[in-house]
């Protein structure tokens, strides 16, 4: 899929650019159903209410790397289209995956707070990218996305948020914001939003009688290194990857371009940080 050099240009400058047409009809419905599917077995467990859940659970539902125990997710995944969309906005020529994901959020589900993603992974580089995939498009009744534009550029931006006890930027304070307020966008059908890791974003809370589905895929550019020195995350965990190493393994496979567009088959899982095993404690980094 060609990209036109004004979305890239628009991506390199905000930090976001959405971009229409990506899916087709049918795959929206073939591969929504099979993340639907990822989602309720993985949630099987849980029998709690919204209102008995963490601030962050009652953001969204979240499912990490469905694309090693789904494989009807597995071709969304590493969907060549979606792919080669987020390598050319990234400006390489081979994109690797960090993990996919799930980020259902519930009718009544509150905002997801403000953040950036990349303070959670051990990456050094900052070539990295989401796509943002609403399977039924997203309005801002249901909890549309909402970036602050240019904030991948800002000094300092690479700070943690502690989104997990619901505690975001705080995006009234001029040295977070730069007076900078958040775009909201809404994303048609089909469309796909991509941001990079350093854009600080958020999404509004859930207010339809519907949940918001959406899948996404976080790459980085084939040769980033791990950080040094480096927390802990399963993505160069399970591999061993040691800081300063490029991060390079079976659990982050090539995510475009690949042969034929075959995707890959999963590394074996390790049952103490395996995310469909109960209990497994989610990374940050979603809206």
């Amino acid at each position: 899929m060609d990209v036109r050099p004004e979305l890239i240009e628009r991506y390199r400058r905000d930090g976001f650019v959405v971009v229409e047409g990506v899916l087709e009809d049918e795959e929206l419905e073939r591969y929504g159903a099979a993340v639907d599917a990822g989602v309720a077995r993985r949630m099987a467990h849980d029998r709690r209410t919204l209102a008995e859940k963490t601030l962050y659970e009652q953001s969204f539902q979240q499912c990490m790397n469905l694309w090693e125990d789904c494989p009807d997710v597995r071709p969304l995944t590493f969907h060549p289209r979606i792919g080669a969309v987020a390598a050319a906005l990234v400006g390489t020529d081979c994109l690797r995956l960090w993990h996919d994901q799930a980020l259902y959020k519930e009718p009544g589900g509150r905002q997801t707070d403000p953040h950036n993603d990349q303070p959670y992974w051990p990456i050094e580089e900052t070539d990295t990218i989401t796509a943002w995939i609403p399977f039924d498009g997203s309005t801002i009744e249901s909890g549309a996305m909402g970036y602050l534009p240019g904030s991948h550029r800002f000094p300092g931006v690479r700070r943690f948020a502690n989104i997990f006890a619901g505690r975001g930027l705080d995006l009234s304070d001029p040295a977070v914001s730069r007076g900078v307020a958040p775009v909201f966008c809404e994303v048609p059908r089909g469309a796909v939003a991509f941001h990079h890791g350093l854009t600080i974003h958020l999404a509004g809370p859930n207010r339809t009688n519907r949940t918001r589905r959406v899948h996404t895929m976080i790459g980085f550019a084939d040769g980033c290194r791990r950080s040094v020195p480096g927390h802990p995350h399963f993505a160069v965990d399970r591999a061993g990857i040691r800081p300063g190493e490029p991060i390079r393994s079976d659990v982050t496979p090539v995510l475009w371009p690949r042969p034929g567009g075959v995707p890959p088959e999963p590394p074996p899982p390790m049952p103490s940080v395996h995310p469909s095993l109960p209990g497994w404690r989610p990374a940050a980094g979603g809206a």
